[in-house]
């Protein structure tokens, strides 16, 4: 992986990921992205499209309340769709287990600082990515 920095879209793959989002006529970005997260959920050992899965959750990050717009210089360059909010789970999910991959992309981080900082974003769009709890009215309930 050519990784030039800690952000969702700083290495190869998940600019080349940018790229075929560009590339994909707008109805066909959600398939894109619904289908790089679902396969890193129902992966079995090596998470082969982890860089990808982590620049989806950015995208969908970014549409979330709190969260960070993606960066340009190497996300993709056309709007993206509002995508249904059921791809705020995948995205979660997905994340979830790059994190605790010991033995995916947190082990190519050569300095410590990197991985730390790289976590960091991860926790940071975790954090956006989860839903708010639901409001029920709860009854008022007097002694």
């Amino acid at each position: 992986m050519g990784t030039w920095d800690t952000g969702p879209f700083d290495n190869d793959t998940a600019a080349d990921f940018a790229n075929a989002l560009d590339e994909a006529a707008p109805e066909a970005r959600e398939t894109l992205i619904r289908g790089v997260l679902g396969r890193t959920i129902d992966a079995t050992g090596y998470l082969a499209e982890a860089e990808e899965a982590v620049a989806a959750a950015a995208l969908m990050a970014a549409q979330c309340p709190g969260g960070e717009a993606v960066d340009m210089s190497y996300g993709p360059e056309t709007p993206m769709p509002v995508f249904p909010s059921d791809l705020r789970v995948l995205a979660d999910e997905a994340l979830a287990l790059i994190v605790g991959d010991e033995d995916g992309p947190a082990s190519n981080w050569v300095d410590p600082e990197d991985w730390k900082q790289w976590r960091a974003i991860l926790t940071r769009l975790r954090a956006v990515l989860v839903p708010p709890p639901p409001s029920i009215a709860l009854f008022d309930v007097q002694p």
